[in-house]
């Protein structure tokens, strides 16, 4: 094409970084309050910065950077905000952002003055394109602007000493610069501060734009921390964009590189394709087993205060947080989460492993603040398994295989009908149409006696010409009310029947299917009853009724 450059590769033929796993949390700095805001097209007010700071405390964060105040006097003012109205927690550091340019820093002390604790984080650009397009640097230049405003920095630190002070230091566009010399000019920065294991800088290495795939940075930062002449007197950070969209690899491939800290924004909020997404880093730690060291149990309402305070929505399918993220609409899916969440619940039961391992979830959602109702959903493109799943939960009806097969499609002409996705309060009302119909054939009353080793039954039962007197004998209630309807010539018998219990205790109601080969046809129906054999009575004339149905509608005798 001629237009676009390809990126170069790192020569590090001996990198270590893919055999690695990451093994603990980093340390997280928050930049929501100002590469975040920066990026809104309606920067927060002090009422929205105060709840993002407050958020962010919450949730653990110990490092956040809260602002440019020598480039804004609302980031200088609330900077002052925080520090002289005590709102600042013991544990939690400030961060506050300069380029190097002396009165720049100045004016960031000036706002600083009575902080417990702050990070004052120095930057300048270091790539070609900013020395030579920019600035009008050559190398020596940039590096001496660096060395320069380093020397400041630390002179005033020097000059307020009731401060716990941490430099940070950033080479800008650090992906774009040449290896070497960005080393050198890191290596200027730790002489010039006097860095040590006991006063260690933070060096950040950002991802300014993204321009290369995930393994690159990666080698770029295993690179720089191979070479550094005394490792142990930096703390490397990474700062990922999300340009080419692999800014949350590139984190984790990075830490793997040997960094140790990250800086990023909640959800990913940033310039053009944003910061990289903490949450997301930090969940992808959760399901490996590793404290994220963030409370991140209750992730609905974070998103919303999140939202409320950037003004930006977050995406319904966001990893972990989206409102669609734990819903499944395929019917195949639907059928996999629900065998693997009713063998977890069977291993809890007995004592088995709490592992979490279920087909399609890669975390369980009651760990972030979520519950099962919004799991499956469905819609024409759903199963027999998704819609099983909903009457099971939601209303306590467990269906034997073959009917969930058969209800499925009474849904499925539902959905293609509708067009729309079929609600759970839909579906139950579907199924109760469909199987309890109260009409030709419904029970009246009933006497059981056993006889001889046998049951007997004397039903009352009305139907669609009146009522009917029914008597019979068989093994049990359902075998000798269907003896007494054959008797009444009903070309019927049973198949299978199920029965099951909805809720708990004495009040707890039977739910009876009863599947009966009706003129040759198999036909389900469906009982509800206090009463287990009830239910079950209920339930044979409710197919009955059903077969009496596909009667009228195929022509097919059922009685003879």
């Amino acid at each position: 094409m001629g237009k676009y450059r390809p990126f170069d590769i790192v020569a590090l033929d001996d990198r270590q970084w893919p055999g690695k796993r990451i093994e603990r949390a980093p340390i997280w700095a928050s930049v929501d309050l100002r590469d975040g805001n920066q990026s809104l097209i309606d920067p927060m007010d002090g009422e929205r910065k105060w709840r993002f700071f407050e958020l962010l405390v919450s949730l653990g964060f110990k490092q956040i950077e809260v602002g440019f105040p020598s480039a804004s006097q609302t980031d200088f003012d609330f900077l002052r905000e925080l520090i002289e109205g005590q709102r600042v927690p013991n544990d939690v550091t400030l961060q506050v952002l300069t380029p190097a340019r002396a009165p720049l820093i100045r004016r960031t002390f000036e706002a600083l003055s009575g902080a417990k604790r702050a990070i004052v984080h120095l930057y300048n650009a270091t790539s070609p394109l900013f020395r030579e397009t920019v600035l009008g640097l050559d190398r020596d230049g940039c590096k001496r602007l660096a060395v320069e405003h380093t020397a400041l920095v630390r002179r005033l630190m020097e000059e307020h000493p009731g401060t716990d002070w941490t430099f940070q230091y950033s080479p800008e566009h650090f992906t774009t610069t040449e290896l070497d010399f960005s080393l050198e000019v890191c290596e200027a920065v730790l002489d010039t501060f006097g860095a040590s294991p006991e006063r260690r800088v933070i060096l950040n290495l950002p991802a300014t734009v993204e321009v290369a795939t995930a393994n690159v940075y990666a080698d770029q930062v295993e690179w720089f921390c191979r070479h550094l002449r005394v490792r142990e007197r930096a703390i490397i950070s990474l700062h990922p964009h999300n340009d080419r969209g692999t800014g949350i690899a590139a984190a984790e491939l990075g830490l793997m590189a040997g960094a140790d800290r990250i800086e990023g924004t909640l959800f990913g909020n940033g310039e053009r394709t944003g910061n990289v997404d903490i949450v997301t880093l930090a969940m992808n730690l959760f399901i490996q087993g590793i404290d994220p060291e963030l409370d991140l149990s209750n992730l609905t309402p974070v998103m919303r205060e999140v939202e409320h305070c950037n003004q930006l929505p977050v995406h319904p399918r966001h990893p972990y947080v989206g409102d669609l993220v734990f819903t499944a609409f395929s019917g195949s899916h639907q059928d996999a989460i629900k065998k693997g969440m009713a063998s977890h619940r069977a291993s809890l039961a007995s004592g088995g492993t709490p592992l979490w391992d279920v087909p399609y979830l890669p975390v369980d959602p009651l760990d972030v603040g979520r519950n099962y109702e919004a799991v499956i959903r469905v819609n024409s493109q759903s199963g027999k398994g998704g819609i099983s799943y909903l009457l099971e939960q939601d209303h306590g009806i467990a269906l034997p295989r073959r009917l969930a097969i058969e209800f499925s499609q009474v849904v499925q002409e539902i959905a293609d009908r509708t067009g729309r996705e079929i609600t759970s309060q839909m579906i139950h009302r579907a199924f109760l149409d469909e199987y309890r119909l109260d009409a030709p054939y419904r029970l009246l009353r009933q006497r059981i006696e056993e006889r001889d080793g046998e049951v007997a039954i004397a039903a009352e039962i009305e139907g669609p010409q009146g009522g009917l007197s029914v008597s019979g004998r068989g093994n049990g209630p359902l075998s000798a009310l269907v003896h007494g309807l054959r008797g009444q010539g009903f070309d019927i018998d049973v198949i299978d029947y199920h029965e099951n219990s909805r809720g708990q205790g004495a009040d707890a109601e039977a739910i009876a299917f009863v599947e009966l080969r009706a003129a040759g046809r198999p036909v389900f129906g469906v009982g509800l009853h206090v009463n287990t054999t009830t239910a079950t009575l209920i339930a044979a004339l409710s197919a009955l009724s059903r077969a009496m149905r596909q009667d009228e509608v195929e022509g097919v005798a059922l009685s003879v």
